[in-house]
């Protein structure tokens, strides 16, 4: 009967381990991910910042979420959502009169009944958490104290969060995107596989100085005057339309032999030059230099440029990987099938080396957090009208006494800051290329 009992725990035990012998690698690095009780709960804290960055709108607002006025059901929040692309507008009661003085019928706040550049004149000249509070109900006051100004610091730093998770998600998504194809070219072709014709080279070197020229330097009353973000959009789609003619006009030129004699280009060679010049300049310093020679202050500005210092890193990890990769059997396998270069390097190449991409990009949004808070704390390429964790923090130091100006927003960025860190490390232990045996 024992022997029965030990044979089949025996089994038990064998299936179990064939069964994780089994596993893919994306199972077995979610199972070792686990095994790191921080990075788990540090990934969990961070969907929690990314709610709060999502919904922030509907947290905190000078808007009710609901309300019923003379008659009429309406929702602010989402209509104001209407009102800034113009499908409807706001009737003349609400210019008349702030949110917070209307007879509503019904009414329902959101948790923090303010925007971050709602100015209670109530509460006025940094009022602490703590202190007294002149706000018609409980449900008015200021949890987290006011500025000079009377701002809520609660609402700001809501609005702080959606910042710092912009700045950090779409700064290294444009360097990701400029990394991982630098990168790769650098990686997969080398110094002697890159061959390209005298006038598809010539045309794409002229396609991008025409396409700055016009897309930056005729436009750039444009850019300071109008929209940043559109009128950036509108520059790059100039550039992208030049380079897509160039290149159709030399398909069409590689028609005659003259035009199509191929030439060896040091991909590798060049791509790492540039790395090297990149950093070899503070990034600081080049961040600075960027944002004083611009004279609009625009957040989308602060995103672009901190994801354009900061590819090198991703560059460099993919580089090595490709390196590696690009010698293994399935990539001579498709190769002998006759697959295009470029269809070999995206579909089968950078899928594979992305591994230590994920790591660099965890750690990078700390960074990028980092950078933005400290050029808010300088006041530097930031609107006015946006309140961040930088700016509260630089009021705190005009007026040294507010210590919850300086308290609330130094913890939001030190423990976003450790969040990236952890999730960082938690995926360079899971990601470990032993796994893969």
């Amino acid at each position: 009967m024992l022997i029965g009992v030990k044979n089949e725990q025996q089994l038990a035990e064998h299936l179990k381990q064939k069964e994780q012998l089994n596993q893919s690698y994306g199972a077995i690095v979610r199972r070792q991910f686990r095994k790191n009780r921080m990075a788990v709960w540090s990934l969990r804290l961070l969907y929690v910042l990314l709610f709060i960055a999502l919904s922030a709108d509907f947290i905190a607002n000078e808007r009710p979420l609901y309300c019923k006025l003379d008659g009429k059901t309406y929702f602010p929040v989402l209509r104001q959502y209407l009102v800034d692309v113009g499908l409807a507008e706001w009737e003349s009661q609400f210019f008349q009169k702030s949110w917070h003085e209307h007879n509503y019928e019904r009414v329902v706040w959101p948790l923090i009944p303010y925007s971050p550049q709602t100015i209670d004149r109530k509460n006025i000249n940094y009022v602490g958490p703590g202190e007294s509070q002149r706000v018609r109900s409980t449900w008015f006051r200021h949890w987290l104290g006011t500025d000079q100004l009377g701002r809520d610091v609660a609402a700001g730093m809501i609005s702080g969060t959606r910042i710092a998770m912009l700045v950090g998600v779409i700064s290294m998504s444009v360097a990701t995107l400029i990394g991982v194809l630098l990168g790769a070219l650098a990686g997969y072709f080398g110094d002697d596989r890159f061959k390209i014709s005298r006038i598809r080279l010539i045309l794409n070197i002229l396609a991008l100085f025409l396409g700055f020229f016009y897309g930056f330097s005729v436009r750039s009353y444009a850019l300071n005057e109008g929209h940043f973000g559109w009128e950036l959009t509108k520059s790059l789609g100039i550039i992208v339309l030049a380079l897509f003619l160039a290149n159709l006009l030399a398909r069409v030129l590689h028609r005659y032999p003259a035009f199509a004699k191929k030439i060896v280009i040091p991909m590798d060679l060049i791509i790492m030059r540039i790395i090297e010049v990149f950093n070899s300049i503070p990034a600081l310093l080049l961040l600075l230099s960027i944002v004083a020679i611009i004279d609009t202050s625009s957040i989308l500005l602060v995103m672009a440029i901190i994801g354009l210092i900061r590819w090198t890193s991703i560059a460099r990890f993919i580089r090595a990987e490709l390196l590696r990769i690009r010698s293994l059997e399935y990539i001579e396998a498709a190769q002998a099938l006759g697959f295009s270069e470029v269809r070999i390097l995206f579909r089968h190449a950078i899928p594979n080396a992305l591994t230590p991409v994920l790591i660099a990009i965890a750690f990078g949004i700390a960074s990028a957090i980092l950078l933005e808070s400290f050029l808010s704390f300088l006041s530097i390429g930031v609107p006015p009208d946006e309140v961040t964790w930088g700016k509260l923090l630089n009021l705190a130091r005009i007026h040294p006494s507010a210590w919850w100006l300086a308290v609330f927003p130094g913890l939001a960025i030190f423990a976003t800051v450790t969040i990236f860190n952890l999730i960082g490390e938690g995926l360079t232990d899971a990601l470990d290329p032993r796994l893969k045996e």
